[in-house]
């Protein structure tokens, strides 16, 4: 697996198979959304931030980006929960614009 944390990759190496089926039922979502990619992306981005799961974040901003986001559709996305949880978010926000502005 490409760009993910290393809490993540052990996770998926040393789960006795939980990190398969979590990706399974991952994938099985993406499958049946109705949202394109870079919505998608970008809607996860949004949780990330407001639950402040700040290591995730540098994965999927990475992947909006690929699917053609904008550091300004990122930014959005951060600050969507903004009204619900607050500053909370600040963090978020910063470590998303880093990770978009992250050279690959």
């Amino acid at each position: 697996m490409k760009k993910v944390t290393n809490d993540f990759m052990m996770f998926m190496e040393e789960s006795n198979g939980v990190g398969q089926a979590f990706m399974g039922t991952v994938s099985k979502l993406s499958e049946a959304s109705a949202l394109d990619a870079k919505t998608q992306e970008l809607a996860y981005i949004s949780v990330l931030a407001a639950l402040q799961m700040i290591k995730g974040l540098d994965f999927h901003v990475k992947q909006a980006k690929e699917h053609g986001a904008t550091l300004e559709e990122v930014k959005s996305a951060v600050l969507v929960g903004l009204p619900l949880v607050g500053l909370r978010v600040s963090e978020a926000f910063a470590a998303a614009v880093e990770a978009y502005r992250a050279e690959e």
